[in-house]
């Protein structure tokens, strides 16, 4: 039969051998029915507790966690690249960055991080205003969202040359918790740096030339003032200033009161004048004019014009009432040389329009109107000077077509247009940097060159058909000036000059004047062309632009000698 347990575990016998710490001869009790209700009763009470608490995370409070569950998520963050230094020639710099102190991340003491962007610092040189132009910093809305998350550049340097200097934004990936707390962060794509860009310009250079202007333009009460210095060989502009100016630190900190000041100023301190502004040339385009006659054989460089102080052109319909057009003086008999040098009206009114009431000699056309525009044209008037980003102005030669195109009452053209148009009046419109041009054209051997503000550049430009010897006779003249003529300001001892002055009269009763100088040095070596300009004086003031130019070589001697060389 079978063995019942109780026989095997109770023993009587054999009882005081059962090893109790062991559980021998102990009968196994099943669970009363108080133990098993106390155990059920926990089971019950813990599912209660954890179904209260999935109700409270899930309906109760489901929106806000669920809100701050969709904040504990990845964060993209620019990282503002530097934007490019920009250096004068010597490499003296003009425009740098200046990093804001670093900015602690959040939930990461004792770690620093810059999380902004670079102040931009500009040189308080004057005179390069306008070259360097201003860029404005990333901006945000009032949310924070940043709508312009680069530096712009509004005007000169950092306008023209804004996609080298720019450079390119990074990018920061940033994870946080739903308390604000950063879990981990990384740069997924660097910022890089802009491009160094180096200027043609010498900033003492440009300096001492913007000082002189503003001396001289005071005294002589003119509006502004504008000067630019051309390297005849590649075309780079060793200064381009303007008076006034404004400040390139006032504008990119956006300073209102400055700002409001400029905009009220009537001497426009925005508008720069050497790209920009527009005036009448005057006797400045007489070695072109004559350059022109010789090469086109209207007149030969040893003929000889008598100037007695007027041109009387007679009246068909009124033999009483002749035109007469003056000289500034009596010049007497001048050939090309020296009626550049003494800038003789009369002759460059007869080489223009025709010499027919000469004393002993017959009557020969001059160059005629549609010559002298093809010229001016040829040495870069009337179209862009070419400086990318800078001058969009194409200035203004009068010909007979604009004539009746502007002033439709009085259509016809007339010979004293022609003459008037051929000593750089009537309607002849030029900027500063077009006149420079035009003078390196002179000096260079007919090379017209495409003006750079970039330092080291590669001379662009073009060899004009224009005869040789008719340039030479035109820098002739111009030295002949210096040395005996009207230009004798800047007959100095330590630089041979070559120059021409010019004074164009301007206002409705021509109650102003502006007064022009251009010129090249060293005459026999021809390095650099200039052109200087007082805007708008009153009519007779004896300061003009070779005060300018005599002061600026003596400034040259002092301070850059090796300009001169």
């Amino acid at each position: 039969r079978e063995i019942d347990p109780d026989e095997i575990l109770i023993d009587s016998k054999n009882v005081s051998e059962f090893d109790t710490d062991q559980f021998e001869g102990r009968i196994e009790r099943p669970l009363s029915r108080r133990s098993l209700a106390g155990a059920g009763a926990i089971l019950l009470v813990v599912a209660a507790l954890l179904l209260l608490r999935a109700a409270d995370l899930q309906v109760w409070e489901g929106a806000a966690y669920a809100k701050q569950a969709r904040e504990n998520q990845l964060e993209h963050t620019v990282l503002f690249a530097e934007r490019g230094v920009v250096e004068d020639r010597t490499g003296r710099p003009l425009a740098w960055n200046e990093r804001p102190p670093a900015e602690a991340l959040p939930g990461q003491a004792g770690t620093s991080t810059s999380v902004g962007f670079s102040t931009r610092i500009y040189a308080a040189y004057r005179g390069v205003a306008h070259v360097l132009g201003y860029a404005k910093a990333p901006a945000k809305d009032s949310s924070g969202f940043y709508f312009r998350d680069t530096f712009e550049g509004i005007d000169g340097a950092e306008k023209a040359f804004d996609s080298i200097l720019k450079g390119q934004n990074g990018l920061t990936l940033t994870e946080t918790d739903a308390r604000g707390k950063v879990v981990s962060q990384a740069a997924i794509q660097p910022p890089e740096q802009g491009q160094k860009l180096v200027l043609s310009v010498d900033a003492r250079v440009s300096q001492g030339l913007y000082d002189i202007l503003a001396v001289r333009a005071r005294d002589a009460r003119a509006q502004g003032a504008a000067g630019v210095v051309m390297d005849v060989r590649t075309g780079e502009l060793l200064a381009l200033t303007s008076y006034p100016e404004y400040s390139s630190s006032a504008l990119a900190g956006g300073d209102s009161a400055a700002i409001n000041a400029y905009n009220a100023d009537k001497h426009l301190p925005f508008l720069n004048r050497a790209t920009d502004g527009l005036y009448a040339p005057g006797s400045i385009v007489k070695p072109l004019m004559a350059a022109a006659a010789l090469a086109e054989g209207v007149i030969d460089e040893h003929k000889q014009l008598l100037s007695t102080g007027q041109l009387v052109v007679p009246n068909p319909y009124d033999p009483e009432k002749p035109t007469i057009f003056k000289d500034w003086r009596v010049n007497g008999w001048t050939d090309a040389r020296r009626a550049i040098a003494v800038s003789s009206d009369i002759y460059f009114y007869e080489v223009g329009g025709g010499f027919e009431s000469q004393p002993g000699l017959p009557a020969q056309a001059g160059l005629g109107i549609a010559r002298i525009d093809q010229y001016l044209r040829l040495f870069g008037f009337g179209a862009d000077a070419g400086l990318a980003g800078y001058s969009e102005v194409d200035g203004t030669i009068p010909t007979p077509e604009w004539k009746a195109a502007n002033f439709p009452q009085d259509p016809l053209w007339r010979i004293g247009d022609t003459y008037h148009t051929a000593i750089g009046q009537y309607g002849t419109l030029v900027t500063p940097l077009q006149a420079a041009r035009m003078i390196a054209t002179i000096a260079n051997g007919g090379v017209l060159l495409t003006p750079s503000l970039i330092a080291s550049t590669t001379p662009q430009g073009k060899q004009l058909a224009v005869d040789a010897h008719a340039l030479q006779v035109a820098r002739e003249g111009m030295r002949l000036g210096v040395t005996e003529g009207i230009a004798g300001a800047v007959n100095l001892p330590f630089v041979h000059v070559a120059a021409k002055t010019g004074t164009a009269q301007v206002g409705a009763r021509n109650e102003n004047q502006n007064a022009w100088m251009v010129g090249f040095w060293p005459y026999e070596q021809p390095k650099y062309a200039y052109a200087v300009v007082l805007e708008k004086m009153p009519a007779g003031t004896p300061i003009g632009g070779s005060v300018v130019m005599s002061d600026f070589f003596y400034y040259l001697e002092a301070n850059a000698p090796q300009y001169l060389q």
